[in-house]
């Protein structure tokens, strides 16, 4: 339906509120989504907000939203959090449990945004009774793509991508036309060490590094940008949620992250979606889709930008993109543990017990020790990827000298 300037969307209120829980509500997925949450109540009805340790922010957000139940995975933080929600009538609990209970409670959407691997057993839980699943949490399909998939399948449970590459690939991919698809591409902004040459990269700080020039992220995934990690990753996702082949997945430099994904097809013609670098864009997708809702993002003036550059990734500088790719082809056990020696590496990086270059090194040493040790054998369940992902942990730990 068409309309005049300033004219509210017609749909914007219609249907009965959508059940939301949100896991991971304090990180930066979860506040936008909750942003969202709060520009239009009416849409929404917050079944449950969980958070790792924030207990006090996490009171805040429930309030702020009239959610049912508040869930801090820290047991030691219950307190705290019973103590901030007393009189507002918000069922309180704690430990990892409870947080799968929040998972499994009955809603329309899930918005799985915890970071790392503690986000794979709720995130799955809640696929396995059918909750649509707007999905942020990377480890759910580097670390178990298959066997969250199959659950997924299984389960008839819908899976909405919530990441701005593989939203913008999922807006534009034809599903219909699957067949004639020739490419996907990723597109990497080259974080803030793009143009370094490896000698000032070897010497870069942890600040430096957090210094993301487009986008406002967490500390994982902006060290993660800087490596060029964070592409990888994307690349295993893309694999699990596109009916493509590895050698059809391309990433791109895009150094003014306006272009977020494209899709080629047999005909030459190449499909893109643009758009500002605002996480409340695919989160909204996610959240209205089939259908679209407003959101305050900076809209696009393409005029004013003048010029949109590409270029192609730097494999000597920017190793993880290549061990990304090898781990896939290796299989699901070395992409567990190619995310679990990285995010040890990162911390290790952010408490300056390595250097920036020293990540992608080991992490590689890890992949390496583990396949000469044959203990990268395809996994049947998430109680074997978590204990590939322990042991990936632990060797990092123990290649990197961070055990005294």
């Amino acid at each position: 339906m068409m309309q005049g300037p300033g004219g509210a969307d017609h749909d914007e209120a219609a249907g009965a509120p959508m059940r939301l829980t949100v896991l991971g509500a304090s990180g930066s997925i979860g506040r936008s989504t909750l942003d969202l949450v709060e520009r239009y109540p009416e849409r929404f009805e917050v079944q449950a907000l969980t958070a790792n340790t924030s207990a006090e922010a996490l009171a805040d957000a429930a309030i702020r939203v009239g959610a049912r139940l508040a869930v801090v995975a820290d047991p030691t933080a219950y307190a705290t959090l019973k103590a901030a929600l007393a009189g507002s009538g918000i069922e309180a609990a704690a430990g990892a449990e409870a947080v799968i209970a929040a998972a499994e409670r009955p809603a329309d959407m899930l918005v799985a945004a915890i970071v790392g691997a503690a986000g794979l057993a709720p995130t799955l839980a809640a696929v396995r009774v059918g909750t649509t699943i707007a999905l942020a949490n990377k480890e759910c399909l580097v670390c178990a793509g298959d066997l969250f998939m199959q659950a997924a399948r299984a389960a008839g449970t819908t899976i909405l991508p919530v990441d701005s590459e593989h939203n913008a690939l999922f807006q534009v991919f034809e599903t219909a036309n699957a067949g004639q698809v020739e490419r996907l591409t990723l597109t990497a902004s080259g974080g803030p060490f793009r143009t370094f040459s490896l000698e000032e990269m070897r010497h870069v700080t942890p600040e430096a590094a957090l210094r993301h020039p487009n986008w406002s992220m967490g500390a994982r995934i902006s060290i993660d940008s800087a490596t060029m990690m964070n592409k990888g990753f994307e690349v295993i996702e893309a694999r699990h949620l596109f009916p493509v082949r590895p050698d059809q997945l391309d990433v791109l430099v895009h150094p003014q992250s306006v272009v977020h994904g494209m899709v080629q097809y047999r005909d030459g013609s190449v499909l893109a979606q643009l758009g500002s670098p605002d996480m409340r864009t695919p989160i909204s997708h996610c959240l209205a889709w089939p259908r679209r809702m407003r959101t305050p993002a900076q809209r696009l003036d393409l005029a004013a930008l003048g010029t949109l550059t590409f270029e192609a990734p730097d494999p000597i500088r920017f190793p993880a993109l290549r061990l990304a790719r090898e781990a896939m082809a290796t299989g699901t056990a070395a992409t567990a543990a190619l995310n679990a020696a990285d995010e040890v590496l990162v911390e290790a990086f952010l408490n300056r017990r390595i250097g920036f270059l020293e990540i992608a090194e080991t992490v590689e040493a890890v992949l390496e020790t583990l396949g000469r040790n044959g203990e990268l054998t395809a996994p049947g369940s998430v109680d074997e990827v978590l204990q590939v992902d322990a042991l990936a942990r632990k060797t990092a730990r123990n290649l990197a000298g961070l055990t005294g």
